[in-house]
């Protein structure tokens, strides 16, 4: 069961402005990364359903979140049945991300008032994913096509969309400057925060570092 509704998770993401992503197989490199992003100031963590036995990983993961850094919201990502929504959901999964839009997953997550942020590309799907109760839609992948023009035309018409980019977000305040001007809720970052070398080196304080400088730059660019 989530340890925290979903209210509580649009409030985090909106305050923080970004909500990163990992996957690994190895569940203690998972929870060194979950306790460094904690450290550096992140609320959220989006752990990726991309390897055989994730399930596992995500469990350990969820035993050791609520005792070692108990305001770290963890949820899952690349999500793309209801079933596989049901058994993260089932293990304290506290929000829900997919790589596009599927109603049963809206359906199961409005029952058990958890967020859904369902990966879209089209205004169409936007708004039909904002009729089944998405607050954020994930727009992804964000690197395929001129995402902040997209964020721009799409809000014009529609101001109340909030926009997560995924793909293509990088920590540097050049690239984040253009899609918080275009106008996004967050953003999505993945690997350019959670770099590979760190990892390999076991150098979790510089993720620790990167994390709380990526989370003020989001914070002086908000504030003009």
């Amino acid at each position: 069961m989530a340890r925290f509704d979903r209210l509580t998770v649009y409030n985090a993401l909106l305050n923080d402005g970004m909500l990163p992503l990992f996957y690994h197989a190895d569940s203690a490199l998972v929870q060194n990364v979950a306790g460094a992003l904690a450290r550096g100031g992140s609320r959220l963590l989006e752990f990726t359903n991309r390897g055989d036995g994730a399930i596992s990983v995500f469990v350990d993961l969820m035993n050791t979140v609520p005792k070692d850094h108990k305001d770290l919201i963890v949820g899952v990502g690349s999500i793309e049945d209801a079933a596989t929504a049901a058994l993260y959901l089932a293990h304290g999964a506290n929000f829900v991300v997919g790589p596009n839009f599927n109603p049963e997953i809206a359906r199961l997550c409005n029952r058990r008032k958890v967020a859904y942020m369902p990966g879209c590309t089209t205004v169409t799907e936007i708004a039909t994913a904002e009729e089944h109760g998405a607050e954020i839609v994930k727009l992804f992948p964000a690197d395929a096509f001129d995402g902040p023009s997209f964020v721009k035309a799409v809000l014009a018409p529609r101001p109340w969309t909030r926009i997560m980019p995924t793909g293509g977000v990088s920590p540097d305040e050049a690239n984040l400057r253009k899609w918080f001007e275009a106008g996004v809720a967050c953003v999505g970052m993945g690997s350019k925060l959670i770099r590979a070398d760190w990892l390999k080196a076991g150098d979790f304080a510089a993720l620790e570092n990167l994390t709380a400088q990526t989370l003020a730059t989001i914070q002086t660019i908000r504030n003009g």
